[in-house]
């Protein structure tokens, strides 16, 4: 296991301060506020802690409620909402200088068969042809507002592999495209079987790239090229079948809607054998700077 991934597997392994409040430290992600990806995981990751094992994340629901301070912890305090025979449903909010900055419920069930049927896996390169984040970014320097953007982006995903099957929203700045983008990813080094761990890990990631295909349609570059501020509003997922974060995973997303200074992003997460292992819906703020 690489020392990035370790350090991310502590950084989301809470202290448990009372029997449904938890703390998590925080750190700077590549802008100045907590990685909305880092909350979310750490919530989920708290609900978890207070669920029987046999019971498996199935969906959570999220809302971005005030930018975090990497500077300081984040309380997380569980809310017990119902214990059922298959279902098991919590609430957690993450509290910062005394004021709420994210709300998550989760749900979690036993294991139960069912009908099967889903969606065929869109058509994508093998992972292991796309070049790295170490081997892409630097083509595009010139057209980052901060000279310091490349070292940044890179020290923040040592821990995932993450690999863009298409140019991303910076390196196509003023030409529109279909409002659609596929990633690979996974983590950079085995992870233990614990099924929560992949679960946390699928949903810290889910956050980096899905509102990418907003930026797409309107030629527009992003945070990085200064020509779009925004950030995450609410983030949905829903878990259907098992999956590895340590293994490759297709993040096939699109943006059906933006409006009123908001961009809805869609997405599936498949198995590289074609298993629709996650779907994802996340709305943000993203606007022009006047």
């Amino acid at each position: 296991m690489s020392e990035a991934l370790q350090s991310l597997l502590d950084l989301l392994d809470l202290e448990r301060i009372e029997e449904n409040i938890f703390r998590g430290r925080s750190r700077s992600a590549v802008v100045p506020r907590v990685f909305g990806g880092q909350v979310a995981a750490q919530a989920l990751v708290a609900a978890g802690r207070t669920v029987p094992e046999d019971r498996l994340a199935h969906s959570l629901h999220a809302y971005f409620l005030r930018i975090g301070d990497p500077g300081a912890p984040i309380v997380y305090s569980v809310d017990r909402i119902r214990d059922g025979r298959s279902f098991t449903t919590r609430r957690v909010v993450a509290v910062q200088h005394g004021q709420p900055i994210f709300h998550l419920s989760a749900s979690f069930q036993t294991y139960e068969e069912g009908m099967e049927h889903q969606a065929p896996m869109p058509p994508a390169p093998d992972p292991e042809t796309l070049p790295t984040a170490a081997e892409l970014l630097p083509l595009y320097a010139d057209v980052f507002t901060d000279a310091d953007v490349v070292e940044r982006i890179l020290e923040a995903r040592e821990s995932v592999d993450l690999r863009y099957v298409d140019a991303p929203p910076y390196g196509t700045v003023g030409e529109t495209r279909e409002p659609r983008s596929q990633v690979w990813f996974r983590t950079n080094g085995k992870l233990a079987d614990d099924p929560l761990l992949h679960v946390v890990l699928a949903t810290y990631v889910s956050d980096m790239t899905l509102l990418d295909s907003i930026l797409l349609a309107h030629g527009r570059g992003g945070w990085v090229t200064g020509d779009v501020v925004g950030a995450s509003l609410d983030h949905a997922m829903w878990f259907h079948r098992p999956f590895r974060a340590d293994e490759w995973l297709l993040y096939d997303q699109e943006s059906p809607s933006a409006s009123g200074g908001r961009g809805l992003g869609q997405a599936r997460i498949y198995t590289q054998d074609g298993r629709l292992a996650i779907s994802v819906i996340q709305e943000g703020v993203v606007r022009v700077p006047r």
